[in-house]
């Protein structure tokens, strides 16, 4: 694994990148960690050139302080980090606000990505009128303005599928508590606002998956994939397991999504890579 810190108009971004192959960008979510895919970039290594970092705030990243967080400023980040670190153009996986950053930066930047995995957007606001969990993200930010980031972070927890049975850890927690403050005070109301640009989607020039956990069927965070596929005529696929699978069972979730990442590479005229298409290794 090769660590460092990217330089983006004078704020930082801690990165970490593991493996050989094509780019594969992974775009974190709450609490904007790396720490989220390590087990998953591990597993993936042998067939990719796995990047994952801290988002702008968060952890070992700067940009804290910054003010309300921007969507385009995300993109902005993770198409720099791809300018960068994989010359130009990579896949894009993005898991809950990490898919959310994905389908923005897929819209504004479509050059630089080679295939988007769009997991479980909460993108609230394409449920139908009147459907009651669109005011999720009104009823977490009116909990932190009484109680702070504890009581934000509770109901959170709270709403989030498989959360306290299993252990995050140790350092990736204690980070994430941290993070917490910038999560509700600063970015929190952008996830909510978010409305994924349909047009400029539907006209991408690579392909777009949308995904959701088989333990997470009709949760808020979960429909608004399908939704979205079906707005914009993108496949969507079910995944292992729940919204944080990647740190339950990383081995099963970096399986599925080998498979997905795979095929998403080489549908564009069957183009395999040599990575896959030389000469038998030795066991």
């Amino acid at each position: 694994m090769r660590s460092g810190v990217f330089d983006i108009d004078g704020t930082g971004l801690y990165h970490e990148v593991r493996g050989s192959g094509p780019a594969l960008l992974m775009i974190s979510g709450a609490g904007g960690d790396a720490g989220y895919y390590t087990a998953v970039a591990e597993d993936l290594a042998d067939a990719f050139t796995v990047i994952t970092y801290d988002r702008r705030g968060n952890s070992r990243s700067g940009g804290a302080g910054e003010g309300p967080m921007r969507l385009t400023q995300q993109a902005s980040d993770a198409r720099a980090l791809i300018d960068g670190l994989a010359g130009g153009r990579a896949l894009v996986f993005g898991n809950s606000a990490g898919a959310i950053i994905g389908l923005t930066l897929a819209a504004a930047h479509p050059e630089a990505l080679a295939g988007l995995i769009a997991h479980e957007p909460p993108a609230v606001n394409v449920l139908p009128d009147g459907d009651p969990e669109r005011g999720f993200f009104l009823e977490v930010a009116a909990l932190y303005a009484a109680g702070g980031g504890p009581a934000a972070g509770r109901r959170f927890a709270e709403t989030t599928r498989g959360e306290g049975a299993y252990r995050w850890p140790a350092d990736l927690w204690q980070r994430f508590l941290a993070n917490q403050d910038h999560l509700f005070g600063t970015e929190w109301a952008g996830f909510g606002a978010f409305r994924p640009d349909e047009e400029a989607l539907r006209a991408a020039p690579f392909p777009i998956l949308l995904a959701a956990g088989a333990e997470d069927r009709g949760t808020y965070y979960a429909r608004p994939s399908i939704e979205i596929a079906r707005r914009i005529g993108a496949p969507w696929a079910e995944f292992p397991g729940i919204h944080m699978e990647f740190l339950r069972d990383p081995a099963r979730f970096a399986a599925a999504l080998r498979v997905t990442a795979t095929q998403q590479l080489t549908c564009a005229g069957g183009r395999v890579p040599e990575l896959w298409a030389g000469a038998p290794q030795e066991p």
